[in-house]
């Protein structure tokens, strides 16, 4: 099942970690309005990719109220709310993270929050997904969830121990029906900020800072997984190595070091290489990328997947509760995402969720070429969810 067709309420991680940099690393200037894509930026032209084809039929199917649900992954707790089924159904959304510092009613518990959810996504499916990074990021715990050692202790594991490893972390998760894991970590954190890097290094959430061994544990845990059914998400592009500050508190996280050929994209390009099913875009700013726009709203950064000829899902990091976002209109932020080239918006917020669809619905409607990328984004999606078996494409 090597890379799966192509292929996160308090402050959860979706993809930064939420886990304030005061807290023990045990096993686990003012800103100014955010220069962002607006209405008026072009939006990428539709690409007709080999992942994209099978299912973009049934993405044409829909209504454009359905694809744009297919865009939105929302945060639930395990005890599924009125509200959270409410934004599900009202929206049409297809995917959902599981929330919550963590998680503690085991497989069984977090299966029967699956199979609900799985009920509420109709015909299209419902993909479910977790932060099961390890360490202080495993979200999903309790009886029938081992407990993940943190990526700076799994980078000590030899290749095959972490790949088997992996399976069976990745098995409890397919029995609990959560197929999508927003794991692993490929950013590479530079020596000199080992001491203060906020979002991985001071986490142990990262592998180390030679590229090469990054890209060979990144492959080696994505391996695990894809070999027990659960696909992967490799975040968060470009990378949160070379930054101080963590996107889930900081109001703007800037990266001055990395560009388009820097040694720090080689996890990245390498995940691509291998067949990586979904990539994880950052809220960070890169200056010698696109300075000025975060890298999830940036048809540059997007773009640069793309032309390393990614053909998998790309999924935001948290677009509802962090505060790199905060200056943005709620209901604008799937729409810049989308322009940019964009897949899979997250929202660990559920609250959000509805006026995201809503904003992407109206301004899709207006713009034909806005439009069209939705649909190709919905086949995207619907591709993941037919690999995994929760839905069927012709």
């Amino acid at each position: 099942m090597r890379r799966l067709a192509g292929l996160a309420v308090a402050l959860l991680l979706s993809g930064c970690s939420a886990v304030a940099p005061s807290v023990p690393t045990s096993p686990t200037p003012t800103l100014s309005p955010v220069a962002t894509a607006s209405a008026s930026d072009p939006t990428p032209a539709p690409t007709e990719t080999a992942v994209a084809a099978p299912c973009t039929a049934e993405a044409a199917a829909l209504s454009l109220s359905e694809q744009v649900g297919q865009l939105v992954m929302v945060g639930v707790g395990v005890d599924l709310t009125a509200a959270q089924r409410s934004a599900i159904t009202k929206y049409h959304l297809g995917s959902a993270i599981v929330m919550g510092s963590t998680t503690t009613g085991g497989v069984a518990k977090v299966a029967s929050l699956s199979a609900r959810l799985t009920k509420l996504g109709g015909d299209t499916g419902m993909l479910v997904a977790a932060d099961q990074e390890g360490g202080l990021v495993q979200r999903l715990q309790g009886e029938g969830f081992r407990t993940i050692p943190s990526a700076a202790q799994q980078a000590r594991m030899g290749t095959e121990e972490l790949t088997a490893r992996a399976r069976s972390w990745g098995k409890e998760m397919a029995r609990a029906g959560v197929r999508l894991n927003l794991a692993p970590v490929a950013d590479v954190v530079p020596a000199k900020y080992r001491s203060t890097n906020q979002p991985i290094a001071r986490l142990g959430r990262g592998y180390g800072s030679d590229p090469e061994v990054v890209s060979a544990k990144v492959a080696a845990f994505s391996e695990g997984m894809e070999a027990a059914g659960v696909a992967v998400a490799v975040k968060h592009f470009p990378g949160l190595g070379a930054v101080t500050g963590n996107t889930d508190f900081a109001t703007k996280v800037v990266d001055s070091t990395t560009t388009a050929d820097s040694p720090l994209l080689q996890p990245f390009e390498d995940a691509v290489s291998g067949g990586a099913s979904a990539v994880m875009v950052s809220s960070a700013y890169y200056t010698k990328l696109d300075a000025k726009r975060p890298a999830m709203f940036s048809p540059t950064v997007v773009g640069l997947l793309r032309d390393w000829g990614f053909e998998g899902v790309v999924v935001s990091d948290d677009v509802g509760a962090a505060a790199a976002l905060s200056s943005v209109p709620v209901g604008e932020r799937a729409v810049r995402f989308v322009r940019a080239g964009g897949d899979l918006a997250l929202t660990v917020d559920a609250s959000t969720a509805g006026p995201m669809a809503v904003g992407l619905r109206k301004a899709a409607a207006a713009d034909p070429d806005l439009a069209a990328r939705v649909t190709e984004s919905a086949a995207r999606v619907l591709a993941l969810k037919a690999s995994l078996g929760l839905t069927t494409c012709a």
